[in-house]
């Protein structure tokens, strides 16, 4: 019997020890999720596009809604793809600077706060698919900043469903011909989008 009960007291030793180690794996993997984000706030470059951008106000509103959301639901899937939500969240509010969704998750993510998820926002696949058909609708029109927005959304299109065939090629295609897209326009206020 001294041998039945020391074996059983061995298993029940290294039971308690594995339920140990996973809840001491499951805590480390709840608190890295919640580090810190990193978040510079993002500033439109000189208060984003002008009139001469051919998109409508209403328009300029609804793809900065898409485009912020978008940002907030990639971080909260994966922390490290933070450029790619800052790209998105750059995209936003250089498109409408006083888009209520855009401005409210910059602060909060500059606060360390990941938002709220939005129920209803598009997938991936389908904003990719949306922001490749307006960009080839902005890379016909005539001006530096429809041109210049062109490639971010195809940019971003690509970024955002690397299955799109046709943004992936079309992404390829302008670096090939005209290097990478060059962000900074963008991302620092001392730019010019002109």
């Amino acid at each position: 019997m001294n041998r039945v009960a020391s074996e059983f007291l061995t298993v029940m030793a290294r039971y308690w020890q594995v339920m140990v180690m996973t809840a001491v794996l499951a805590i480390s993997s709840v608190r890295a999720a919640d580090a810190a984000l990193d978040w510079k706030p993002v500033e439109p470059a000189r208060n984003g596009f002008s009139q001469e951008l051919a998109m409508l106000d209403q328009e300029r509103e609804e793809y900065a809604n898409h485009l912020a959301g978008h940002a907030v639901a990639i971080l909260r899937k994966d922390r490290n793809r933070i450029e790619t939500a800052r790209h998105l969240m750059t995209l936003a509010l250089n498109l409408s600077p006083r888009n209520k969704r855009a401005v409210v998750a910059n602060f909060q993510l500059a606060k360390d706060i990941l938002p709220e998820a939005v129920p209803g926002e598009l997938a991936a696949a389908s904003l990719s698919r949306l922001l490749l058909t307006r960009g080839r609708l902005l890379a016909a029109q005539d001006g530096r900043e429809n041109k210049n927005l062109a490639r971010w959304f195809i940019e971003t299109a690509a970024e955002l469903d690397p299955k799109n065939e046709e943004a992936v090629y079309l992404r390829e295609m302008e670096r090939l011909d005209h290097g990478p897209v060059d962000w900074k326009i963008l991302t620092d206020p001392s730019a010019t989008t002109d």
